[in-house]
């Protein structure tokens, strides 16, 4: 997609008119609050889907949300005079770091009980597509009882998973696990949303395949 028909979208995208026309009046701080609060629950999904199992009891979803928003709010207005995506993909990209960040915070104060956790390791995780996905559908086929056929079964999956081109793996991620839509599945990627459909049709299948070998 050329950068001329990206912004056109983009011109057009409601929130980004919205808040544009409410800040003329000074409403647009309430605009951005109730813009926020309709992209909340895609926001906890994805907070709740990417978070490190490791700190998953020291991560509280409310608290990403509450210091994204104010992140948001400090910075929306720089946004929308020249905005490279939609609203709720931009959004999307500060809490996704809020949550990164808050993560990195719990694993410094971890690291002084368990110094061999990496840092440096704590974004790679969260972003590993294959993992995500295998935690999720392994949870799915197998009970909390099942420990040791679950850790079992999640290397496998984990496995069969990493076969998958990354770019499908992360397009299989945001389009089945975070439920967004075709569109702003692009604008994240960074491809056009024809590219994007293709591209996740031909990871659906592939992952159909690979639940249809676990099933069996």
């Amino acid at each position: 997609m050329s950068s001329d028909s990206l912004q056109s979208e983009i011109d057009v995208d409601d929130d980004i008119s919205l808040l544009r026309r409410d800040a003329e009046v000074d409403l647009d701080d309430e605009t951005v609050a109730s813009i926020f609060l309709k992209y909340r629950h895609q926001l906890e999904r994805m907070i709740e889907f990417r978070i490190d199992q490791r700190i998953r009891s020291r991560i509280d979803a409310n608290d990403v949300l509450q210091e994204s928003f104010l992140e948001i709010k400090n910075r929306y207005r720089e946004f929308i005079v020249n905005p490279g995506v939609s609203f709720f993909v931009w959004i999307r990209k500060i809490t996704y770091q809020v949550l990164i960040d808050s993560q990195r915070r719990h694993f410094r104060q971890k690291r002084g009980v368990q110094n061999e956790v990496r840092l440096a390791n704590v974004g790679n995780d969260m972003s590993d597509a294959s993992q995500l996905m295998a935690r999720e559908l392994i949870g799915q086929l197998t009970s909390p009882s099942e420990a040791a056929i679950k850790a079992e079964e999640l290397e496998r999956m984990h496995a069969a998973l990493e076969s998958m081109n990354e770019t499908d793996r992360e397009i299989l991620a945001l389009r089945h696990f975070e439920q967004l839509s075709n569109a702003d599945v692009a604008q994240i990627i960074g491809i056009k949303p024809a590219a994007a459909s293709n591209r996740y049709i031909r990871a659906i299948t592939k992952l159909g395949e690979i639940m249809e070998r676990f099933e069996r």
